[in-house]
């Protein structure tokens, strides 16, 4: 295991598919020196069959960041991780969550709970093609499956074939009946079967996953003998109350950043951007909840939402957005 990101995976920000791009990482990043962050889950066939590596692009500032991806071929899987590790990626992380329908389909995602032996052969795979290190993203179980049968066989299971770093969201999906949406919200979450895989796993790196919201909520988990915590949507609706302060409360180093600074380091991120074609609201649909719960957060965000599409939008409009901010915060 590397010390490095393993220490990093104290807290992690979850892979989500459209929102964690690198856009949303470089915020991320100068938001927090220490947490480990995730890409958006990257398919295997993208990669091998359809040779989208551009899918692996990233900024240096990043680091530490881990690759998902998505996938049950392990010949495929292999390849993949193997242009993962040539791209520079500190973790190469294997999906067994994702409930979506397209993900189901492709046979990967959390279908794959209920084939183990399958998984295994597919992060044992991975891992000979790599130095780097191979972890491993699961659900408590799936459909009809008991959790507390499941959840310890599959884990005993990655241990096995050589995983020394696992993620658990703390709910099943449910493949049939439910949206992607409903199964990050419906199944109920199941914490102390979490807490008990810790225990009965005591060598294993074991993250925990699913409607965390608070730093707090954080710092509770980890206090129950977790080794990490992965927090989702709260990190990107509200990414300076979960990342602000997580270098010094998560791992005792650095300061808290100024969300108004960060605005501010953002623009030449943003001018690289716009220089290379992009778009303005590419990388501000990121920033919009940068200010969530604080005096002119709604209308930072409502300013950029309708100016950062237009023609020629570009710093400038971030700037006047700001405003905003520091005028109702005067």
């Amino acid at each position: 295991m590397s010390s490095s990101v393993t220490k990093a995976a104290r807290l992690s920000v979850a892979p989500m598919m459209d929102w964690t791009d690198r856009h949303c990482r470089y915020l991320h990043r100068l938001l927090s020196k220490e947490t480990l962050l995730y890409t958006e889950m990257v398919t295997a066939p993208a990669l091998v069959r359809g040779g989208a590596v551009h899918l692996l692009d990233y900024n240096v500032e990043e680091h530490p960041v881990a690759l998902q991806l998505g996938g049950s071929d392990p010949d495929e899987l292999a390849a993949a991780t193997k242009l993962g590790a040539e791209a520079g990626y500190d973790e190469i992380n294997l999906n067994v969550g994702c409930p979506s329908d397209r993900v189901q389909s492709g046979t990967f995602g959390a279908v794959l709970m209920k084939t183990p032996e399958l998984v295994a052969d597919c992060v044992q795979a991975m891992q000979e093609a790599t130095h780097v290190e191979v972890t491993v993203k699961c659900r408590i179980g799936v459909d009809d499956q008991e959790p507390q049968d499941v959840l310890p066989d599959f884990i005993n299971k990655m241990q096995v074939s050589g995983v020394k770093r696992i993620s658990i969201h703390a709910r099943k999906a449910w493949l049939q009946g439910l949206s992607p949406k409903e199964n990050r919200d419906i199944p109920p979450l199941d914490y102390p079967l979490v807490y008990q895989m810790k225990r009965d796993f005591p060598d294993l790196h074991l993250s925990i996953n699913g409607g965390i919201a608070t730093l707090a909520e954080a710092q509770t988990h980890l206090s129950e003998g977790m080794d990490g915590v992965m927090i989702g949507r709260a990190a990107y609706h509200n990414p300076s109350d979960v990342l602000s302060t997580a270098d010094r409360a998560i791992y005792g180093a650095g300061d808290d950043t100024d969300p108004v600074q960060v605005v501010h380091q953002m623009l030449p991120y943003i001018e690289d951007h716009l220089a290379k074609g992009g778009k303005l609201n590419q990388v501000t649909r990121h920033m919009l909840g940068l200010f969530a719960g604080k005096p002119g957060a709604r209308a930072w965000r409502r300013y950029l939402s309708e100016h950062a599409t237009k023609p020629g939008a570009g710093p400038e409009t971030v700037l006047a957005a700001l405003q905003h901010v520091t005028q109702a915060a005067a």
